[in-house]
């Protein structure tokens, strides 16, 4: 098992992870806090009955605090604005100004366009692409006056064009959504890059979380292709620290990531 350096590449910065409660977003939030971050988790779910998937903000906070991690848990549905504006003060009140935005959050349907209710479309694109856009906005004045912030988007690879005989239907609203998040993070990047914010997005391959199993992504003909969520991490860790005029503007995907680098993905806390 993996250690906390209090002395690590993220030591003393405080970093915001949404959808923190299980997979990929809990993954981070360990991650990052091995290497001397202060964790704000956000999700949800508070209470392991507060929803059907396993993984809790409340067990992400607890196993980083038992490590010897800074750690707090901030519920919030973040289709809801007073909800991400509480989100970033509190984050300011227990720790101070936000140094690293993670925007995992996601809630998806696969529903075929046919068919896909308004409301549902809605509340994605209010999760995966408004909810990022927002809170960008509620942390970058402060990354901005003091020249220095990290942004990171987590994408999926349905944000690239299927093909027109692909199998599979029903995600075309998903990939929507990460394409508009992908565009999103290269148009900030270009934005921000005098004040010396990096701005990056990634997508994950396949990893066994409980919403990818919840959803039978995970089947015979791609089970080979299945990734440690810790690859994940430690490709996400790589893209929130450096030189940010170098590493901006990124549309990564964690094994080129974990390759370039020559990274060995750590196990976590």
């Amino acid at each position: 098992m993996g250690s906390i350096n209090p002395n690590g590449v993220l030591a003393g910065k405080v970093a915001v992870i949404t959808g923190a409660s299980r997979g990929i977003g809990e993954a981070i939030a360990r991650r990052f806090a091995m290497e001397g971050a202060k964790i704000v988790a956000s999700a949800r779910t508070v209470e392991a009955s507060d929803h059907y998937l396993p993984g809790t903000i409340t067990d992400t906070v607890e196993r980083i605090k038992a490590a010897g991690g800074e750690a707090i848990a901030v519920q919030a549905d973040l289709a809801r604005a007073e909800d991400r504006h509480r989100l970033i003060e509190q984050a300011r009140e227990a720790f101070g100004t936000v140094d690293i935005l993670v925007n995992n959050a996601a809630i998806t349907y696969f529903i075929p366009v046919a068919e896909f209710p308004e409301k549902r479309f809605r509340l994605m694109m209010d999760v995966q692409v408004w909810a990022p856009f927002e809170l960008a906005q509620l942390v970058l004045p402060d990354m901005c006056e003091r020249g220095s912030g990290w942004i990171l988007n987590i994408s999926s690879h349905a944000a690239l064009h299927p093909a027109r005989d692909a199998p599979g239907r029903g995600g075309t609203v998903y990939g929507m959504c990460k394409a508009a998040l992908e565009r999103f993070t290269t148009g900030l990047a270009q934005e921000v890059y005098d004040a010396k914010v990096g701005v990056n997005v990634i997508s994950p391959g396949l990893v066994a979380t409980p919403g990818v199993m919840h959803h039978k992504l995970i089947n015979e003909s791609n089970k080979d292709r299945v990734t440690p969520v810790e690859h994940m991490a430690e490709a996400c860790l790589r893209l929130v620290h450096g030189d940010p005029r170098r590493i901006t503007g990124r549309i990564d995907y964690a094994d080129q990531v974990i390759e370039e680098f020559g990274l060995k993905p750590l196990d976590l806390i």
